[in-house]
C-alpha cells in the first residue's frame, strides 16, 4: 500500500473538493489548515486504520506519508484532525466529498458488469462501562462507554458496535453507496437499491422487498430444487460482495471503531470507503 500513496494521489482532482467547504466568515482568529490537506489525511487515517494521535506521530514520521500529502510545512496535530472531522459532519460536506469522489470515479469510464450487490458488516467497538455517569462526550471525554452502540447476536455470537451497509457495482467492486446503523437493525431494514437497478442480495433479505427493478435476493427453507439452483447462481454473482469488506479488514485495519457515536462513525465510515474505492480504482487502472 505504501508504494501505491503517488498512483492513488494522482487519480483524482483534488482541487474539484475545495468549493464543497463553506467559505469562512472572518479572517481573526488562527487560519484554517488547507482543506486538501486535512481531506488527504483522512483518507490516509481510512486506509492504515490510525487514531488521531497516530496519524499526527505517522505523518511526522514517515516520508511517504509527507509525500502524499505534498510535504507540507506545518502538520495539524490530533486535536487539529478531531476538529475537522467534526466540522465535516456540517452542511452535509461528508456526503458532498462523496457524490464527488462518485462523479471522478464514473469518469474514468470503468468497466462494469451489469447489477449491484447489496450487503452489510459489523463495525466493532467498546461497550465501555455503562454506569460511568459522564456525559461528555468529546475527545477528552473520561470514559470508554459507548452511546449510541447496541448488541446483537448471528450464528450464536454477539457483537458490540455497529453496522455499515453497502451497495456495490459488480464488476468494479466500488462501493456506490453506504448507510450505517447500530449492531442490532437487520441487514433486510436497510434497502439502498435504486429502481433502476437489479440487486443481488444474500438470505439475511429474503421476504424483503426492494425498490430495484430486479430483485436476486436468495431464499431460504425448504427449498425446491429449482430454487436451490436460482440460489447458487445468485451466490456466483453476488460472491463479489465480500471484496471490500475483506480488503478493509485485511489490508486496511478496519472492522472497528474507537468512536462513540454514531454520527461520528458515518464519518469515519464514509473516509474507509472512500479510501477503499480509491485503492480499488489504482488497481482497475493498473489492470
Amino acid at each position: 500500500l505504501r508504494s501505491r500513496l503517488e498512483e492513488m494521489n494522482k487519480l483524482l482532482n483534488w482541487k474539484k473538493f475545495l468549493s464543497l467547504f463553506p467559505k469562512r466568515e472572518s479572517l481573526r482568529g488562527r487560519p484554517n489548515y488547507e482543506k486538501i490537506l486535512m481531506l488527504k489525511l483522512m483518507f490516509l487515517q481510512g486506509w492504515y486504520g490510525l487514531s488521531d494521535e497516530e496519524l499526527e506521530f505517522q505523518v511526522n514520521d514517515r516520508l511517504s506519508f509527507q509525500q502524499f500529502l505534498g510535504f507540507p510545512n506545518f502538520i495539524p496535530d490530533y486535536s487539529t484532525i478531531w476538529r475537522f472531522r467534526e466540522e465535516l459532519e456540517e452542511d452535509n460536506i461528508t456526503d458532498k466529498i462523496w457524490s464527488e469522489l462518485q462523479n471522478q470515479i464514473k469518469e474514468k469510464n470503468i468497466v462494469v458488469e451489469n447489477g449491484v450487490i447489496q450487503d452489510a458488516s459489523f463495525i466493532i467497538a467498546e461497550p465501555g462501562k455503562t454506569d460511568s455517569g459522564m456525559d461528555n462526550r468529546g475527545q477528552t471525554a473520561k470514559t470508554s462507554r459507548n452511546r449510541d452502540g447496541s448488541w446483537t447476536k448471528k450464528e450464536k455470537k454477539s457483537y458490540f458496535g455497529y453496522k455499515v451497509h453497502t451497495k456495490m457495482r459488480r464488476g468494479s467492486k466500488i462501493v456506490e453507496s453506504l448507510a450505517v446503523t447500530t449492531a442490532r437493525v437487520s441487514d433486510n431494514a436497510i434497502d439502498l437499491a435504486d429502481p433502476k437497478d437489479i440487486v443481488y442480495r444474500d438470505k439475511g433479505y429474503t421476504g424483503t422487498k426492494t425498490k430495484a427493478l430486479g430483485d436476486g435476493t436468495m431464499k431460504r427453507g425448504n427449498l425446491t430444487p429449482h430454487e436451490e439452483l436460482r440460489n447458487k447462481r445468485i451466490q456466483k454473482k453476488r460472491s463479489q460482495g465480500e471484496h471490500p469488506f475483506g480488503t478493509i479488514h485485511r489490508a486496511m485495519n478496519g472492522g472497528e471503531t474507537r468512536l462513540t457515536t454514531i454520527y461520528r462513525v458515518v464519518v469515519q465510515q464514509i473516509f474507509v470507503f472512500a479510501a477503499y474505492n480509491l485503492f480499488r480504482l489504482a488497481t482497475l487502472m493498473r489492470t
